[in-house]
């Protein structure tokens, strides 16, 4: 494919890739109104005032080859990365193009295996002993205290002994972050509104020591044993599990030091799980879920005490399900973004498109593949100021 080299989608500053070690390998539907040379020809020019008239029609040509351009360009991406017109447009937004495809060819590759060790039960540097005394070899994950990256596994990592005792879990380095922002204290009240299969939970429990509580709610029954079946392998006995909607959690109970949403999404930074997120979704799909996202976030504001915190997540690198969702709250509720203090990531957008988000909206945290080598990831964490609800102001 034919690099257009004069194409730049929007400006952005490259950074080092961060994260874990990275492996040597590597908006809107488009128009059909396309003009084309026969069309141009067809108009004459008079010679008098033809200068004028000829650099109006180059602005005019300048911008439809630009667009003509960006929708070939968009239509080869599509046919080589298998997404439909929809979600490249969107990913179109997001990365110049020379990125864009940084990002595309990282998310055609698994993540690095990785896994979480219980220090309820062991220690990290015990856990890595005792996986290499089985031939697997592991290092440590230099930003995270409890994980390890799995190289090599002659026998099946899910099904050791020490798996089974509950001395680790299998979860993506991704995953650690919400709950590294949450920075759970022990015998803190904590609640995780929409918290199958449970990786998050245990994680608190472990920070927490089993003291406290933690209240693991989910709206899927049958996720809900896979919460329960995890805080059971793991050895989690400070947790209460419930199965409510978390929009109505509120109603439930409330004053909970730290409240970690992990929000519903429509997962497109983990496409390398679910290929038929490329092709599937559309815009009715992002709507419906930034309208449960938004929901469940101020559920979740409503759920914290004053001076509470709340940690809002999703593994998708849309703006319309973080930025977006996070500024919608600011303006409905008593909160402030504050620093995740995350030592990586990119910080979040305050403006995009043609959106101007609060300022505060840079405190955020975005996480690719091609730059970290995690999973796609967003994370923000606000503050509660007060229960007051804010008025919207009348345009």
């Amino acid at each position: 494919m034919n690099k257009p080299s004069k194409l730049k989608l929007r400006d952005s500053n490259d950074s080092e890739p961060e994260g874990l070690p990275l492996n040597d390998s590597p908006g809107g539907e488009s128009s059909s109104d396309e003009m084309s040379n026969e069309d141009e020809d067809s108009y004459p020019v008079d010679e008098e005032g033809a200068e004028d008239e000829e650099r109006e029609d180059d602005g005019e040509s300048e911008r439809v080859d630009g667009k003509f351009k960006k929708d070939q360009i968009k239509q080869e991406l599509c046919w080589k990365y298998d997404y439909n017109q929809f979600m490249m447009g969107l990913l179109m937004k997001i990365f110049p193009l020379e990125e864009l495809k940084k990002y595309l060819e990282a998310s055609e590759s698994e993540r690095p295996l990785t896994i979480r060790t219980n220090t309820l039960k062991t220690r990290r540097k015990e856990l890595a002993q005792d996986l290499i005394n089985l031939g697997i070899n592991v290092d440590p994950i230099d930003w995270s205290k409890e994980g390890l990256i799995v190289y090599d596994a002659p026998v099946p990592i899910g099904a050791t002994a020490t798996y089974l005792g509950g001395h680790y879990i299998l979860q993506g380095a991704g995953s650690f972050l919400p709950v590294m922002a949450l920075k759970p204290q022990a015998n803190e009240k904590i609640l995780d509104l929409s918290a199958a299969p449970g990786g998050k939970t245990t994680h608190i429990a472990q920070l927490m020591k089993n003291t406290g509580v933690i209240f693991a709610n989910d709206i899927s029954k049958d996720r809900c044993r896979a919460v329960s079946a995890n805080c059971h392998r793991l050895g989690v006995i400070n947790t209460v599990i419930s199965c409510k909607d978390g929009r109505t959690f509120p109603k439930v109970m409330t004053g909970f030091d730290k409240v970690l949403l992990d929000a519903p999404c429509t997962g497109t930074g983990v496409a390398i799980k679910d290929p038929s997120v490329k092709t599937s979704k559309d815009l009715k799909d992002v709507k419906r879920c930034t309208h449960l996202q938004k929901e469940l976030l101020l559920a979740a504001i409503d759920c914290a005490k004053n001076d509470g915190i709340i940690v809002y997540s999703t593994c998708s690198i849309l703006v319309e399900e973080n930025e977006a969702v996070i500024d919608y709250a600011l303006k409905r509720r008593d909160i402030k973004v504050i620093d995740t203090e995350l030592e990586f990531g990119r910080c979040g957008f305050k403006n995009f498109v043609h959106h101007r988000f609060h300022p505060s909206l840079r405190l955020t945290k975005r996480f690719y593949p091609h730059a970290h080598n995690t999973d796609g990831f967003f994370v923000a964490k606000m503050k509660k100021i007060s229960s007051k609800h804010k008025a919207l102001k009348q345009k």
